[in-house]
């Protein structure tokens, strides 16, 4: 649909009904069909009750400074230039853009708690926050968002080094209906605002506590069984704070790459525990031992893509049970691995019948012979000679 221009000084010679006359919902019907920025942007220059239409249907805000821009044909967005926001700019903007459901202040690293104050009078709608990088937020900050966002479904925190377990709790006690939730490199939170999360969000779906190495996973303990999907790279986890992470039952997706791991006890067994994971990430995990693959390869049938690159402890009795209970499997990360040799390849290669994608290179005791044997019986396996550093699904929020 194409806006073309209105002359004004037309309409009051004009005795019938012209398009001035329709109300502001049929206005805003037309204003979302138009398909080009262009006339979405000319919407708002025809009069001022045009523009009002078109703010109250702006649905979302960023920044160029975001490290999240959206596509530019997105509609229902306004990209503000510049390199940062002060708070007297986005009092502005929220006074203006009421209705808002999506705002990213990603690297917006001159923002303070002042400027989320009009989130108690503008922020009702809001279900979709980007916090990332805002150094300066510190928990009263996130107190405002949460008495002010009632319907927040979604909010990142990644690197605001400044929110402690006290801002977790408020937010997760004002905002039950959070789904997704990014902690990463929140370097004050520990279990404690991660039990708070989990005990008050019993909607939660995603969490990311990459780099949290205050968290040993017992937060999560008693969460929701719609928890689906945990980031935990480069993480302290327990034992009991791997078993705390499965506790809901509903795990699909795990990365626990680059896990810390401890030399007296490999905590990865509980993860045998997970009966719906999909999708594991232990890339990295160079001391996991082969109790904790085999409880693994038992527990989680429903298995189709497994890192292990750079497991060296894994031995033959792993792969070989790799290859014996992982049915499902379907691609099979064995990059560096010191400790895959001919007869465990032969063994991923006579067990793992769904197996279509291998990607292996660097592994020393794997002789050539060995290799052309496996392509020779599986010709339906595609094997990649190249790394792939993250498998992170597809995420689509139920």
């Amino acid at each position: 649909m194409s806006l073309e221009k209105v002359d004004m000084g037309d309409l009051s010679k004009n005795e019938g009904t012209s398009i001035m006359h329709l109300p502001d919902d049929c206005l805003a019907i037309i204003f979302n069909g138009l398909d080009s920025r262009t006339d979405r942007n000319s919407f708002g220059l025809t009069c001022r009750r045009w523009l009002h239409v078109q703010d109250i249907n702006c649905r979302s805000l960023q920044f160029e400074c975001s490290s999240t821009v959206l596509h530019p044909s997105s509609l229902l967005t306004n990209s503000i230039k510049g390199f940062g926001i002060h708070t007297f700019q986005l009092h502005r903007l929220l006074r203006r853009f009421q209705c808002l459901e999506s705002i990213s202040l990603s690297n917006c690293t001159e923002l303070n708690d002042s400027g989320l104050t009009r989130l108690l009078s503008y922020g009702s709608y809001l279900q979709k926050l980007n916090m990332d990088c805002c150094f300066n937020v510190t928990d009263y900050g996130l107190s405002l968002v949460a008495s002010g966002c009632p319907s927040l479904m979604s909010i990142s925190l990644y690197r605001c080094v400044s929110i402690t377990n006290k801002g977790l709790e408020t937010l997760a006690s004002a905002c039950s209906s959070l789904k997704f939730v990014n902690l990463s490199y929140c370097s004050q939170i520990s279990d404690k605002g991660l039990k708070a999360l989990t005990h008050w969000c019993r909607q939660l779906q995603v969490i990311n506590i990459s780099h949290c190495e205050g968290i040993s996973g017992v937060g999560f303990e008693g969460c929701s069984k719609t928890l689906a999907y945990v980031e935990a790279e480069s993480c302290k986890l327990k034992p009991e704070g791997v078993m705390g992470i499965v506790s809901g039952g509903g795990i699909e997706y795990l990365n626990v790459s680059c896990l810390s791991l401890s030399l007296l006890k490999d905590p990865l067994s509980g993860i045998g525990f997970a009966s719906r994971l999909k999708i594991l990430d232990m890339r990295l995990c160079r001391t996991v031992s082969e109790t904790s693959i085999v409880a693994i390869t038992k527990g989680c049938p429903l298995l189709e893509e497994w890192n292990l690159a750079l497991c060296h402890e894994v031995r033959l009795p792993g792969w070989r049970a790799v290859g014996l209970y992982c049915k499902n499997l379907n691609t099979l990360h064995v990059n560096r691995c010191r400790n895959l040799c001919d007869d465990g390849l032969q063994a991923l290669r006579d067990g793992c019948k769904n197996l279509s994608i291998l990607y292996l290179n660097g592994c020393p005791r794997v002789t050539s012979v060995a290799l052309e044997l496996f392509k020779f019986h599986r010709a339906d396996v595609c094997i990649k000679e190249i790394e792939i550093l993250c498998i992170k699904p597809y995420l689509e929020l139920r």
